[in-house]
């Protein structure tokens, strides 16, 4: 690290995986920006040392990651409307004595959804499958988009619910039907699932009866990888278009990247630089 270049860093456990590094660093070269962007393995109960550390070095910002997005928002001085929204953080700015803690997840789905797969969201039936962390991070922002329907499935219904009534009041605003239903038996025809559980994390059986499904649905996962590729292999296997989360990952980025340098780095040639990188087993 250069004495010029400021410090930013990804916080998690586990956190090896994380592809934010070299994320960071193709959209520092690309926009002339002079920063050195670190992964750093928290311990489970040390999430708040690790914060006050950073700060201390004279970090600028991170991003969080699981399992530290709640206690990010907790920690923070100032938070976001999204934050307050879906009770998490991925994004914190450091600036003097202060946190600022931000949610990028749901913009990053929201880009990679409308733009990288051309799906737009505007009068659409969406069904979100999980209502945790990841779940209420990115509600809010498709509520923006404004869907003619949004359904919550979850495996405890209580948490679908919650979930809904935390967002009831944007919905209204937006005139989208939000409503928590079945899990399996959630209605048929929708045209974007999102799948924002960790069944794929935890190799499980995909969680929704593939009647949900259509011929043309999206079938988005949030996850990417192979941890991702039972998910897509029983979307196409049913006629739909399915599509990771690699994409939303750069977009998240790149909007996290914005909040910290004033510039929104081109992240479509980052996301194919990078799915060419993970092809060649990079």
């Amino acid at each position: 690290m250069t004495a010029a270049a400021d410090l930013y860093c990804v916080m998690g456990n586990p956190i090896a995986h994380s592809r934010s590094p070299w994320i960071h660093a193709r959209f520092a070269q690309l926009t002339g920006q002079s920063l050195h962007y670190e992964r750093r393995l928290v311990p489970l109960d040390g999430f708040a040392q690790a914060l006050q550390s950073f700060a201390a070095e004279g970090g600028r910002g991170c991003n969080i990651t699981v399992p530290f997005k709640l206690e990010a928002a907790q920690l923070a001085t100032t938070r976001s409307e999204r934050v307050q929204l879906a009770g998490a953080a991925n994004t914190l700015v450091f600036d003097g004595g202060s946190i600022h803690a931000d949610n990028t997840d749901g913009l990053g789905l929201v880009a990679d959804i409308t733009q990288g797969a051309g799906a737009p969201l505007a009068g659409r039936d969406v069904l979100l499958v999980g209502a945790g962390g990841a779940a209420a991070g990115v509600l809010g922002p498709l509520l923006r988009q404004h869907p003619r329907r949004i359904a919550v499935v979850n495996r405890t219904p209580a948490r679908a619910q919650a979930l809904v009534d935390s967002h009831a009041a944007l919905a209204a605003l937006q005139k989208t039907e939000l409503l928590a239903l079945d899990m399996q038996a959630p209605g048929a025809d929708f045209d974007v699932i999102i799948n924002a559980t960790a069944s794929s994390l935890e190799g499980g059986p995909v969680p929704v009866p593939a009647s949900v499904l259509r011929p043309g649905s999206l079938a988005y996962d949030m996850m990417y990888g192979p941890a991702a590729q039972p998910f897509l292999d029983w979307a196409t296997a049913h006629g739909a278009t399915a599509r990771d989360g690699l994409g939303m990952l750069v977009e998240q980025a790149a909007e996290a990247f914005l909040l910290w340098r004033g510039v929104r780095p081109p992240s479509a040639p980052v996301l194919q630089e990078l799915r060419a990188a993970i092809a060649a087993g990079a």
